[in-house]
């Protein structure tokens, strides 16, 4: 067994290393460097020994789509240092009180209705720190895709009020924007949709005084050297890091 998880250690150093090789050029040509992007591995419907192997490699940040699987995971991983854990999936309204005492970071927050539970649910949390969350914005237009309409300049406007109403609630930390583009098998058509992101954070950091969108959450296994050069700060990579899933739970 432990000759097995060298093994997983070993090959999800090499996949990093392929990863931040390919990051380093593209956060140069958005002048900055590998360390301004944090790559956030991807580990739903992943064991726990995937996750023990990637921290092994020195990962810290985990995210996960599915409140009851990850919660699993987050009590029998408890005992490591400095691990995060990050909600990327969407969160349904029932999940609020178990994902706003689980996570450090929801990057899935797609209507007031969601952020007053998880600002509610925080409030009983004996953590003093407010919830960070990103906005999740839809820039395709696709109906398949979460997130508030956001892929013509004219909506944009329409998420100032939105915005201010989180901003209120004392126990959440709005610090970013995320979103998912169409999926294509060449990366490049995935661009504008990255730039559309950018945009419209540049825009509502310019419309409303004091708000400091930092983070764009954007790119994953198939696009995220795109990503990078329009300016993510978070990359998702799941598969190209830590390997093919292996099991499906539902909740």
């Amino acid at each position: 067994m432990a000759e097995k998880n060298a093994e997983l250690v070993q090959t999800i150093k090499e996949r990093l290393e392929i990863i931040e090789a390919k990051v380093t050029p593209a956060a140069e040509k958005s002048g900055r460097c590998l360390s301004d992007v944090l790559i956030l591995a991807v580990s739903k419907r992943q064991p726990v020994s995937v996750i023990e192997a990637g921290y092994a490699c020195g990962l810290r940040s985990f995210g996960e789509n599915y409140a009851e699987e990850a919660v699993e995971k987050i009590h029998q991983l408890a005992h490591l240092d400095e691990i995060c854990w990050e909600m990327i999936g969407h969160v349904q309204s029932r999940k609020s009180t178990s994902v706003a005492a689980n996570f450090s970071r929801v990057h899935s927050l797609d209507t007031l209705k969601l952020a007053r539970r998880l600002d509610a649910a925080r409030s009983s949390q004996d953590s003093p720190q407010p919830l960070e969350v990103f906005l999740e914005l839809n820039v395709s237009g696709e109906a398949s895709k979460e997130g508030l309409p956001a892929w013509k300049n004219d909506q944009w406007e329409d998420l100032l009020p939105i915005i201010n109403e989180i901003l209120s609630l004392r126990h959440l930390r709005l610090t970013g924007l995320m979103t998912m583009p169409p999926l294509f098998e060449n990366p490049e058509l995935s661009r504008p949709f990255f730039q559309r992101l950018r945009q419209a954070r540049d825009y509502l950091n310019r419309q409303i005084p004091g708000l400091k969108l930092t983070e764009l959450s954007m790119g994953t296994s198939a696009d995220y050297s795109v990503a990078v050069e329009e300016g993510a700060t978070i990359i998702r990579i799941g598969t190209a890091l830590l390997g093919p899933r292996i099991y499906s739970l539902e909740n």
